[in-house]
């Protein structure tokens, strides 16, 4: 007799084993030496545009020329700015 879910010889097909050593992927590639993410694309509608926006924008696409740890602190003052300029935002 079978159990549920069980097939009828009673045993489950093997299960293939874990893949060859290395991989069966190529390595991912990662970013080129000195390779960092350029500044946005400007925007064309300078109605949507806030200036305080704008500016911690553009700290932060300054701050990729500074070394970690500057950029640490540069990175936590334009969320500081974004943060409470869409709060303002908001509120209106």
């Amino acid at each position: 007799m079978s159990q549920p879910g069980r097939p009828a010889g009673g045993s489950f097909p093997a299960r293939p084993g874990p893949p060859p050593a290395g991989g069966s992927f190529p390595p991912r590639p990662g970013p080129g030496v000195g390779a960092r993410p350029g500044p946005p694309p400007a925007l064309g509608d300078d109605e949507a545009r806030h200036p305080a926006v704008d500016a911690a924008v553009q700290a932060m696409a300054n701050a990729a020329t500074l070394a970690p740890a500057d950029q640490i602190a540069q990175y936590e003052a334009a969320y500081e700015t974004l943060r409470e300029t869409l709060a303002t935002i908001d509120q209106t």
